[in-house]
């Protein structure tokens, strides 16, 4: 049997149903495995997403024709059953499961493994052939438990609003957003989030997710500033908004933080390893209990995970996307705006990582960094 997904300059294309996944260019039919910009994006005639992350691509899109389905609920089109299951990656996110002639497709999408209090923990669905990111698709690659990171960084904040430091978190606006406020002790002070974060975050709170309460800067006394954590995007971390918080101490929370050259090149006080897609473990895992025959390996480490998938007994070949990091988020404009205030120039380490073609070079940076670290240290573990 021909593949029933295959890559146009689109996107991913379901063959039988004629209808594509995530596209990158304008289609007719689009079925979204959530929200971030380089798998949701504007053009498209008709939405399809999961009910959850509707109210997310309505917020960041626009208006739109989105239609919702539940998690598991089925629909046919053009012959192919489609039904969308938790990815566990951000609100809303989904794994497309595909049905024709008795095969078997699911496209994950992003995901992670771990579940954590903002969205529905992954489902691993069975499947004769899956589709699977490789963001982290390397050895080196492998999370501490999301609550230790959490206490860290509580105590990181506790002990700068000690000494009259306020504490400025620089990660995405959507998704690790929302994660970090849903694990931070609200009882140290003032929660103060970035013009581009507090939107979606009225969006978690709509779906039912709970989180602490949070504040503009605006709305805060100066003198609490010294006790607060500050909620902001990669980029916003050199611009004039973040000079109001006078003294600060800053970190930055990602996947990327593992990697002694990544923190390095940030700059900043502290970095906490973070991340909302699956580590190398977690990859492994959920392939596995998929009991797919097949797999195919989208953005990040595809050569790796190819060659090592391949040299356990799977079938398993690369497709060539557009996707990015959304690890990568440059909303300091956006935000900046919604507040007021001139945003300077983008910081170039945030547009690095932006979306797009500087994220395929940003991912051979930090693969480079990885095996050069794996190298030194003569094991998959070092670093970690």
């Amino acid at each position: 049997m021909s593949d029933m997904v295959v890559v146009r300059k689109e996107g991913l294309y379901c063959v039988p149903g004629q209808f594509y996944i995530d596209p990158w260019r304008p289609v007719e039919r689009a079925v979204i495995t959530h929200g971030h910009g380089d798998h949701a994006r504007v053009g498209h005639g008709h939405y399809l997403a999961a009910n959850p992350g509707v109210g997310i691509l309505r917020s960041r899109l626009g208006e739109i024709t989105v239609q919702g389905l539940d998690y598991g609920e089925t629909i046919e089109h053009n012959g192919v059953r489609i039904s969308l299951h938790p990815a566990g990656h951000v609100l809303g996110s989904a794994q497309v499961r595909l049905e024709c002639g008795g095969e078997i497709w699911v496209a994950s999408g992003d995901y992670k493994v771990e579940g954590d209090a903002t969205c529905t923990p992954f489902e691993p669905v069975r499947c004769h052939t899956f589709i699977t990111e490789s963001t982290f698709g390397l050895p080196i690659y492998r999370w501490e438990p999301q609550q230790q990171t959490f206490d860290d960084i509580n105590a990181w904040w506790r002990k700068n609003a000690a000494e009259g430091r306020a504490s400025l978190m620089l990660c995405y606006s959507f998704g690790k957003a929302q994660r970090i406020l849903s694990g931070l002790d609200a009882s140290i002070g003032p929660i103060i989030c970035h013009g581009s974060v507090e939107p979606l975050n009225r969006v978690y709170r709509a779906a039912g997710v709970p989180l602490p309460e949070t504040k503009m800067v605006s709305d805060v006394d100066k003198a609490d500033i010294k006790r607060s954590i500050i909620i902001a995007p990669p980029s916003a971390g050199g611009s004039p908004w973040v000079k109001r918080f006078g003294d600060f101490s800053d970190a930055f929370a990602s996947g990327w933080m593992l990697l002694r050259g990544a923190r390095r090149r940030r700059g900043v006080d502290r970095g906490f390893v973070l991340s909302d897609h699956a580590d190398w473990p977690g990859l492994m895992s959920a392939i596995k209990a998929t009991e797919a025959e097949r797999v195919v390996v989208t953005h990040g480490s595809i050569p790796t995970m190819v060659r090592w998938l391949c040299q356990n007994g799977l079938d398993a070949k690369g497709f060539d996307t557009e996707y990015g990091d959304d690890e990568a988020e440059n909303a300091a404009a956006a935000g900046a705006a919604a507040e007021g205030v001139v945003a300077a120039e983008p910081d170039p380490v945030a547009q690095r990582w932006a979306v797009g073609e500087k994220a395929d070079a940003a991912r051979a940076a930090g693969t480079a960094e990885a095996r050069r670290q794996v190298d030194e240290a003569g094991g998959e573990d070092a670093d970690a």
